[in-house]
């Protein structure tokens, strides 16, 4: 009778999970087969595909397009997992106090996560064309240096003033001291206002910046291009989505590392970067070997700012492996669907190896201790 409950339950299970094993079945298992398939032959669209080996892999490997398009991916991959793993602990870190108003802070800052990346990248193109509001704000701050200047020179020696009264007093006082640092700044600022009105500091004169940010410019070291301006721009576009999402795992993490060892930690004179970088990077590896892996399957896969920005800027400074393969499949007429499907077996390929291998430093590292 019991057995029978379990086949019952097991085929009530199997029933509900059919939808999604089918489309599962359907558009990963046999799209993937068939990719395999015409990756090794001649298929274009229109004709019967005929196995010619791994012809279109070298045709792919050859290809200046492709080269390109592999050394964007590879390196905006590994810029962005960075930078937003790294940012989004750090903003975890900070949104995880119990200060007053953080749940606002928490959901202002989750919003551009929310919306849509077409919106996201149009709203992009536009503040980074020639009459945009970056190069304006640039021209804006490169005319106030000796404003701005004047107030981090002031900011920095009220700081030092009043860490050094604190300390003559026998007080605990940090260089970078938060309390202390509003201080400084708030009559640092009183005191740069002052001087402007006087006349004793003022905004110098400077040319309107004119900077074209979708043009063939690259970022090169050794005369060998690097990375392009425009891919850049897409490069802080996605940070900037990103990392409140990544943040919010990191921060279910962090709820589940114990008060008890941080106090430890304080109790052994540790600071807070050394409570950082010994107790929460640690504790909170395997959220990091899940972010890292979600960061690089989506930069290894980041087609839709590519594709809306289009010929806005040269297509060879922001090309990835996932638009050439779309470009490849459905550009006008016979499109080589064989050389499409190369180069996403490629694609899916260098995905599982990076994987794999900071899985070894994430997981197995972790098992061993």
């Amino acid at each position: 009778m019991q057995s029978h409950n379990r086949g019952s339950a097991a085929a009530t299970a199997y029933l509900f999970l059919l939808p999604f094993l089918l489309v599962l079945a359907v558009f990963f298992f046999y799209a993937f087969g068939r990719a395999i398939f015409y990756s090794f032959s001649d298929f274009n669209l229109f004709n019967n595909p005929k196995l010619i080996g791994i012809k279109p892999y070298s045709d792919v490997l050859a290809d200046t397009s492709f080269q390109r398009a592999l050394a964007n991916s590879l390196l905006y991959a590994i810029i962005v997992t960075t930078l937003q793993t790294f940012l989004a602990l750090v903003m975890a870190v900070v949104l995880n106090r119990k200060l007053r108003g953080l749940a606002f802070f928490r959901a202002a800052w989750y919003m551009p996560s929310i919306t849509s990346s077409v919106v996201i990248t149009l709203i992009f193109l536009w503040l980074f064309q020639r009459r945009g509001a970056a190069n304006y704000l640039f021209s804006q701050i490169a005319a106030a240096l000796p404003i701005i200047g004047a107030f981090l020179l002031l900011t920095a020696l009220l700081q030092a003033a009043q860490v050094w009264w604190e300390r003559s007093r026998k007080l605990p006082a940090g260089v970078l001291d938060p309390a202390l640092l509003v201080t400084s700044a708030l009559i640092a600022g009183v005191i740069t206002g002052g001087l402007s009105l006087l006349g004793v500091v003022n905004l110098r004169e400077a040319a309107p910046l004119d900077y074209q940010y979708f043009a063939d410019k690259w970022v090169s070291a050794g005369g060998v291009q690097i990375v392009s301006v425009p891919m850049l721009v897409i490069i802080v576009q996605n940070i900037f989505t990103t990392v409140p999402t990544l943040m919010l795992f990191f921060l279910a993490g962090l709820q589940g590392v114990p008060g008890s060892l941080y106090e430890a930690a304080e109790i052994d004179g540790a600071t807070p970067v050394q409570q950082f970088f010994n107790v929460t990077v640690p504790m909170l590896r395997p959220v990091s070997f899940y972010v890292i892996t979600v960061g690089l399957i989506g930069t290894l896969q980041m087609f839709d700012q590519v594709a809306i920005i289009g010929s806005a800027a040269p297509q060879n400074t922001i090309i990835t492996l996932a638009y050439y393969v779309y470009r490849n499949t459905f550009q006008a007429g016979t499109a080589p669907v064989n050389l499409a499907s190369a180069a996403a077996i490629i694609l899916a390929l260098i995905t599982l190896v990076l994987v794999f291998i900071q899985r070894r430093f994430f997981v197995a590292s972790e098992s061993q201790s």
